[in-house]
């Protein structure tokens, strides 16, 4: 591991959370790109690195039930960190790739992680398209894979709506300071294909939700983590929405139509308030909320489909899938950091 990998761990690494946001994200900017609101998107460019921001991220999760009924839950992310921002090409390119895996049943949960230099060709993505990729785990508009060492998936893509822009067209606000990202998600995704478990495979078929999210200082400095819940109703609507933990929480979500219009809701509007706490592999998590959305007359208990979706690497986390009950049933997933 050279000296930069090395530095960047030391800023990641959740020993340096509290002081510093979660995982680091509340350092300063410093020299690299800001967020800057009225920013036109341009596609398919704006699928592809944005190097001169100092964190971006591609980031599916997709809910899948087999033929017996069995309900599944997985997990592809690549984060793009860069050292310096600076301008450069192959191994002048200061940036670090990190790629996290997960898979989730009832029973079991199974992660793991892999890291990369930038411009050597091992991770990327393309501008041309969208294409992101870590080692042999690949991410395109059609298809969706990775495996680890007890686990592997082999999904094909549908993408069946458009793509959606969160906050004021794209343009996220993360703190009452002005912290912000670009944040837009391709949430409209079914998705067929076969999972290898321990036990053998499993063809499974369901829906997925892709976020694609870039920055240099998301959060404030004060904030030492987040509860993310990415929502996928039976009628046909989603329900995108955070609380970012800190002196005072702060709040953002997006309702999403059926038809793929949307509704920004601002601090405050969406609510989210643990009812059920559990001991995982690391620490004790709430694996049972209530979710308010008032606007919307949204009333809902969220629940974990397995509570110890604990993944224990580099940066640690809960991320899984989640069943909806209430004044609206439907399935999504649920991120907690900073625990």
């Amino acid at each position: 591991m050279n000296a930069r990998i090395f530095a960047l761990l030391c800023i990641l690494l959740p020993s340096f959370a509290l002081a510093q946001g979660f995982a680091g994200l509340g350092t300063k900017a410093d020299d690299f790109a800001l967020p800057e609101k009225g920013y036109q998107f341009e596609f398919p460019k704006d699928h592809g690195p944005h190097n001169d921001f100092r964190i971006e991220w591609w980031y599916v999760t997709a809910n899948l039930t087999a033929k017996d009924g069995t309900p599944y839950g997985i997990q592809w992310t690549l984060f793009r960190n860069a050292l310096e921002p600076i301008a450069a090409e192959g191994w002048g390119l200061e940036q670090v790739y990190m790629g996290h895996a997960a898979l989730t049943t009832p029973k079991a949960h199974y992660a793991t992680e892999r890291y990369a230099r930038g411009g050597t060709g091992q991770a990327g993505a393309l501008a041309s398209e969208l294409t992101a990729w870590i080692d042999d785990w690949t991410l395109t508009q059609n298809t969706i894979s990775a495996a680890g060492p007890d686990f592997a998936f082999d999904l094909r893509i549908d993408v069946v709506g458009p793509l959606v822009f969160h906050g004021d067209q794209g343009y996220s606000v993360k703190s009452a300071e002005g912290q912000a990202s670009h944040y837009y998600s391709a949430p409209f995704m079914k998705v067929d294909g076969t999972l290898h478990l321990p036990s053998g495979e499993v063809e499974v078929s369901g829906t997925a939700w892709l976020d694609r999210e870039w920055s240099s200082q998301p959060l404030a400095s004060d904030q030492t983590g987040w509860d993310w819940f990415s929502l996928s109703f039976d009628g046909g609507e989603k329900l995108m929405g955070f609380v970012l933990r800190g002196e005072t929480d702060y709040t953002q979500a997006t309702w999403i139509n059926a038809d793929g219009s949307t509704e920004p809701l601002g601090n405050g509007a969406f609510q989210a308030t643990p009812l059920e706490w559990s001991e995982t592999s690391g620490p004790e998590v709430p694996t049972r909320w209530a979710v308010m959305l008032p606007q919307k007359g949204i009333d809902i208990v969220v629940e974990a489909l397995n509570p110890d979706a604990w993944l224990p690497l580099s940066i640690p986390y809960w991320e899984g899938p989640v069943s909806v009950s209430g004044s609206k049933s439907g399935r999504g997933y649920l991120e907690m950091t900073g625990y």
